[in-house]
């Protein structure tokens, strides 16, 4: 099997981080709450619930060409961890964040096409302060999206390390994105990805472009943090580098029913 190219992947990434955005932002625009009076609509629920298919998806579609990054922090902690070459970074970020560019001109073309839609303050944009759903200040975002970065980190980390269960990754890393929606969309929005808070934030105007920042500084450092902290906190020893935990328990298995089967084997020629 031929390994993809760094063109193979940067295109995946492009795709999936398109695909995050305008499937996850593109829930809350057009079906957290349609009728405007909270009576029809998916809700938080659901926006949560978007977010974490469109990473599942991504991931398992994308996973084996470029890693399954869609967003700039994951990209730094993976690097940080030794997942994925330094080299890859910088062009990794730039199709990251076109990618959610162009997934928030999507989401802003098809939004115009109803009748007095208005973008300012109405694309699923990050914001704290006024521009938190909910009032929260600055420091709580601040606080929320480093914590909810790292914790998110270290589940990709965890998820795909070789010495994980193989096939699940996708599953448990959408499903803690999911979770961390649920918890975070009243207090920011839901970024802990800079891909996703770019692709719409200028779009959405109201401020957004101003308290951009916070959603780089943020998610970068929680995802630093994760990339330094996994390898020291659970070192790959070398004698499970090659062989994870798991086949090591199968060879021990197999070991003793071959020689249960050769005692059996021995009675029997006696």
């Amino acid at each position: 099997m031929t390994a993809p190219t760094m063109t193979h992947r940067l295109t995946a990434e492009f795709i999936g981080t398109f695909w995050l955005v305008f499937g996850g932002c593109g829930a809350a625009v057009f079906a957290a709450n349609p009728a405007g009076d909270n009576s029809v609509g998916i809700g938080y629920l659901g926006v949560a619930l978007a977010f974490g298919l469109t990473v599942l998806t991504g991931v398992y579609a994308f996973g084996t060409i470029s890693g399954g990054h869609f967003n700039p922090a994951v990209t730094l902690g993976a690097a940080l961890a030794k997942r994925v070459e330094w080299a890859a970074v910088p062009g990794y970020w730039l199709v990251q964040v076109l990618g959610g560019l162009v997934g928030g001109f999507a989401i802003l073309t098809i939004a115009k096409g109803r009748a007095k839609f208005n973008a300012s303050g109405h694309m699923a944009a990050n914001g704290y302060g006024v521009n938190s759903p909910h009032g929260y200040s600055m420091m709580a975002v601040l606080i929320t999206e480093i914590l909810l970065t790292f914790i998110f980190l270290m589940v990709i980390l965890g998820s795909t390390d070789d010495r994980a269960p193989k096939g699940f990754a996708g599953l448990s890393i959408g499903l803690t994105l999911t979770l961390i929606h649920l918890i975070s969309i009243p207090i920011s929005n839901t970024s802990v990805n800079p891909a996703r808070s770019t692709g719409v934030a200028f779009f959405n105007g109201a401020g957004a472009p101003g308290q951009l920042w916070m959603f780089w500084v943020a998610p970068l450092v929680g995802a630093a943090i994760a990339g330094v902290l996994y390898p020291v906190l659970f070192p790959r020893y070398e004698e499970l580098a090659t062989r994870p935990v798991r086949d090591a328990v199968l060879e021990t298995r197999n070991a003793v029913r071959d020689v249960v089967e050769s005692e059996i084997k021995f009675i029997e020629d006696k």
